[in-house]
């Protein structure tokens, strides 16, 4: 279910996916440093497409300087006991470590708190993603646990996962 509204951050703007935005976001996956984390097989426009229309996900472009960078997405768990939101988000590398990512990351989660009234937020970097770690680290989140074999990984072995949350009175300001 796509959102519907356009979020504004200090550095990034998050929209709207179209089906425009496929190629360029497959073109993201592609680069080895993305498609080890997030992989889809041979025709990467269509596991993109394919995710993009996952019924209890809502995907959103990563805009920088008019230019597609990347996509976030959050889905919900609904049940009253247990609600909360969960974020995904995939980044250019050669936008790496100029901190959109952390903008992205924040925007989403200020959105998710104040619009749709969430107390907590998860991610689950693989463990061994030390920069997106910290990326999480510098808008709140914090490690829970390691999540062991978690997630099989391109070379067919199963990697660690890290569980981290946030919860709304833990949320940064943007630096």
């Amino acid at each position: 279910m796509p959102e519907s509204s356009t979020l504004h951050g200090a550095r990034v703007l998050l929209r709207p996916v179209t089906g425009a935005d496929i190629p360029a976001l497959a073109a993201i996956r592609r680069t080895p440093e993305v498609y080890r984390r997030w992989r889809g097989g041979p025709d990467l426009e269509a596991a993109v497409a394919e995710d993009l229309a996952e019924p209890d996900s809502h995907p959103l472009v990563i805009v920088h300087q008019g230019e597609v960078a990347g996509a976030i997405q959050w889905s919900e768990e609904s049940e009253p006991e247990y609600r909360h939101a969960s974020i995904d988000i995939y980044l250019d590398p050669a936008l790496h470590g100029r901190g959109l990512g952390t903008d992205a990351v924040r925007t989403l989660a200020r959105h998710l708190i104040t619009a749709h009234g969430h107390h907590r937020l998860v991610i689950d970097p693989a463990a061994d993603n030390a920069a997106a770690i910290r990326c999480y680290q510098k808008v709140g989140f914090r490690p829970v646990g390691v999540m062991r074999r978690y997630e099989r990984g391109a070379d067919g072995e199963w990697h660690d996962g890290l569980l981290m949350d946030l919860l709304a009175a833990e949320l940064t300001p943007a630096e």
